[in-house]
């Protein structure tokens, strides 16, 4: 069992706590003292020496976060491309793909609008089909209807761990398996699970993931990093690239890098980064197993006092609950219900159904309210909330 965590230190090392309850760390998460130290004392050495001179004499620091989030994912460092978000991250190697008419794409019904927006502009272009995998009885991807559906057409498995719009934490390993087995490149968009759940690409058998630094690993916003596994990366042509991701080796030739950096850009936000790599080790110094049994504790007791609460629903599904719990008030909108609660001091998140038609849309919910704990949350924030909806749903 791992050590539990220390939550009046997380809390003394966190000064946001001092002034909100935030429940909106599935959008960003609180920044500790180390991230925000970090991040400010590069950006006063940037402006004592210069940018270039700066990220020289830090040199060390900032290439010391590849194996940092090695270690996070379980991945070698020059898997690891570091990027300025999940997003960037995900498209980086979704545009990397090259479809032709009739190759299938595969995904969940738990994704991401920006992830289905892509596939359907690569399907308007290459003549690709997407299609969607059904959920289990659980609300979970259907590992069933994956293994039917995958054949010879198949080019991608693109999957959401977990979704912006529920606690649900999809089966990840489990495809893994089955796309391993297949031949079938497996990217997954790991942006809400990371630094919340234990996350380990080898265990998984994905061949790529995207992640961010903002969530459940409370690093710097406009930071993002990508794995892609040595098993896929020479087949893989960054959609665009500059002197940082390749060589320019002759008049009219280059040479594309050979590792995951291929995929980034020569310029960076090196406070930034830096900020990251400090987030990586803050999180593996608590142990992640240790912050996952803290975060899904946490929100199972706020499922179990939201559902004592009349005309609230929670709207979760899924075998694997995380700390992301979702609800509704009868007759009140999601929107709504989000501005009271910040006017109780409490923050939380809205997921409409532009960000996850699939699922919302087939639920028949307009949008959910989120609130995503983290380990520095206590029941008293958890209380605070009920209490906001309380009053709320009695009006």
């Amino acid at each position: 069992m791992p050590e539990p965590v220390n939550v009046a230190r997380a809390r003394r090392e966190t000064p946001g706590c001092a002034n909100v309850v935030h429940l909106n760390n599935a959008g960003a998460a609180l920044a500790p003292i180390p991230v925000l130290e970090a991040v400010v004392e590069h950006l006063r050495l940037e402006a004592r020496l210069g940018g270039y001179e700066a990220a020289a004499a830090r040199a060390a620091r900032i290439d010391a976060v590849y194996p940092s989030i090695a270690r996070l994912i379980g991945c070698r460092p020059h898997e690891v491309a570091v990027v300025e978000s999940a997003t960037r991250a995900w498209d980086m190697a979704f545009y990397a793909m090259r479809f032709r008419p009739g190759d299938r794409i595969l995904t969940s019904r738990a994704e991401y609008a920006s992830n289905v927006i892509a596939f359907l502009q690569a399907a308007g272009r290459t003549g690709a089909r997407v299609e969607v995998v059904e959920d289990d009885e659980h609300g979970q991807l259907s590992v069933a209807d994956l293994q039917r559906r995958l054949d010879d057409d198949v080019k991608l498995v693109a999957v959401t761990h977990v979704p912006t719009q529920s606690g649900l934490v999809n089966p990840a390993a489990e495809i893994g398996r089955l796309t391993r087995a297949a031949g079938v490149p497996y990217l997954l968009d790991a942006c809400q699970s990371v630094g919340q759940l234990p996350v380990d690409v080898g265990e998984i058998g994905c061949d790529m993931l995207s992640a961010t630094g903002r969530k459940f690993l409370r690093g710097p916003r406009g930071t993002g990093f990508l794995y892609v596994s040595d098993r896929l990366i020479e087949k893989l042509e960054p959609p665009f690239l500059d002197l940082h991701a390749a060589t320019w080796t002759g008049p009219q030739t280059y040479e594309i890098r050979s590792d995951a950096r291929r995929f980034e850009a020569w310029e960076t936000n090196c406070a930034a980064k830096i900020g990251l790599g400090v987030a990586v080790d803050y999180a593996l110094g608590w142990g992640i197993e240790a912050i996952e049994e803290r975060v899904t504790a946490l929100a199972a007791r706020l499922r179990h006092r939201l559902a004592r609460i009349p005309g609230v629903s929670v709207q979760d599904r899924g075998r694997r609950l995380c700390g992301i719990v979702t609800f509704t008030v009868d007759g009140v909108p999601a929107a709504e219900v989000r501005q009271q609660l910040t006017a109780a001091g409490v923050n939380t998140s809205v997921s409409a159904i532009a960000s996850a038609r699939y699922d919302l849309g087939a639920r028949g919910l307009p949008a959910v309210v989120r609130a995503s704990v983290h380990y520095y949350n206590t029941d008293e924030d958890i209380e605070r909330l009920c209490l906001a909806l309380d009053s709320l749903a009695a009006v």
